[in-house]
């Protein structure tokens, strides 16, 4: 076809364009989608005349079956947007096109995108009201959930992963609380995280599970079942947590030839609690001398000093440190270059941190498994990242106590 225009034409449509070019762009994007549409027609009435054997108005022997016209249906492309189409059928009901899958609004990547646009941090209902923008067609909120549901499978076979090729030194544990939605109701669910730091000083989370973190019995059956997926609990060498009730005695337990180190910061926090405010700055200079020590045999005489010192004015701070003293100090055991990653539980504390970020925005989770889906995509992202701050191997400033006497 060919397309001829006037020059007093072009000048107007030049002219336009200048002083609106959205709608110019607007035109073209309509052209397109109309044209799209056609060729999925065209393309899809060709699909028919290959199923009937025949082309249209054909006849042929024998033949029981013939086209019934066609119903209109929309469809949804990236970079496109909503098409209109029309679908042939065939009497009998019997043809289905391969072109547009049956019961399905948009292609797939758009539903992958949205997936990942939501576990990036974009919520349901924001994503519903961007989506005509993006893709030029209005999903709902549940369309969103839905869509991130089809990465379920994908999650549990990693979260369940074998770990038996996993050679684990050191296990981080903590865990993290979320308000979700059980049973229609809203609960406090904690989920309990291990984070495991390999023969080469690499972290990965080894698993995630939900369960009562002030329990020793949910903390038992967690470790159990990293072991049942082929943890080798003779190779754990340390496990790092805060002063959770029984979960040292438990980790012991579990991992027989394990050593535990209490995290410093939480310790910290539990003797200046007992602190007066008077004092609480000279405290935490004495607290930092304790625990940068050069040496073990160092450390000790500075806890020494510690408790000749205090143990008249605060006796209860000086008491809670020396019931946890020992597993306080158990990172001397270790390569030095090691120390600045075992003293505390940042690591997993960062991760926990993800997680709450996250999981902000919702308020509240759709339940476990989505709770799983969410935390599963954080941990691959921050394993990503991990692979080029091995343990031992990062700055050594030490925050943490800077301002820990305010």
């Amino acid at each position: 076809m060919k397309l001829e225009i006037t020059v007093s034409e072009a000048k107007e449509l030049i002219k336009g364009i200048q002083e609106r070019p959205e709608n110019f762009f607007e035109m073209i994007r309509a052209d397109v989608k109309e044209s799209v549409g056609r060729y999925l027609t065209e393309i899809m009435n060709i699909e028919l005349s290959d199923f009937l054997g025949r082309q249209p108005y054909e006849r042929k022997e024998g033949t029981v079956n013939y086209r019934n016209g066609s119903y209109g249906r929309e469809y949804t492309l990236k970079g496109i947007g909503k098409v209109q189409t029309k679908v042939p059928r065939d009497r009998n009901g019997e043809f289905q096109t391969q072109v547009i899958p049956r019961s399905k609004q948009y292609e797939d990547i758009i539903r992958k995108e949205l997936s990942i646009m939501f576990l990036g941090g974009v919520s349901t209902r924001t994503l519903s009201m961007m989506s005509t923008r993006l893709i030029g067609r209005k999903i709902s909120h549940t369309e969103v959930s839905k869509a991130s549901g089809d990465l379920v499978q994908a999650v549990e076979a990693w979260r369940m992963r074998d770990l038996s090729n996993e050679k684990i030194k050191y296990i981080f544990v903590d865990g993290v609380i979320f308000s979700m939605r059980v049973q229609g109701s809203i609960e406090k669910v904690p989920v309990l995280v291990a984070i495991g730091v390999t023969g080469t000083n690499h972290k990965t989370v080894l698993g995630l599970q939900s369960g009562d973190k002030e329990s020793a019995t949910s903390w038992r059956e967690f470790f159990k079942d990293l072991k049942k997926r082929g943890l080798d609990g003779n190779g754990v060498l340390l496990g790092i947590m805060d002063g959770l009730p029984g979960l040292e005695k438990v980790f012991k337990e579990e991992f027989p030839k394990s050593k535990i180190q209490r995290c410093q910061v939480h310790v910290a926090r539990n003797v200046l609690a007992k602190v007066p405010k008077k004092v609480k700055s000279e405290v935490a200079d004495d607290l930092r001398s304790i625990f940068y020590a050069s040496s073990e045999t160092k450390a000790m005489t500075f806890f020494n000093d510690f408790k000749n010192k205090w143990d008249t004015t605060i006796p209860s701070a000086v008491k809670s440190l020396s019931n946890c003293i020992n597993s306080t100090l158990t990172f001397f055991n270790f390569p030095e270059e090691e120390w600045i990653s075992l003293r505390t539980t940042n690591i997993i504390e960062r991760l926990n941190k993800e997680f709450k970020r996250r999981t902000k925005s919702m308020e509240i989770l759709a339940g476990e498994q989505s709770c799983y889906t969410l935390l599963a995509f954080i941990c691959l992202k921050m394993e990503f990242h991990w692979r080029s701050t091995p343990v031992g191997k990062v700055h050594r400033n030490l925050p943490f106590f800077k301002n820990m006497a305010d």
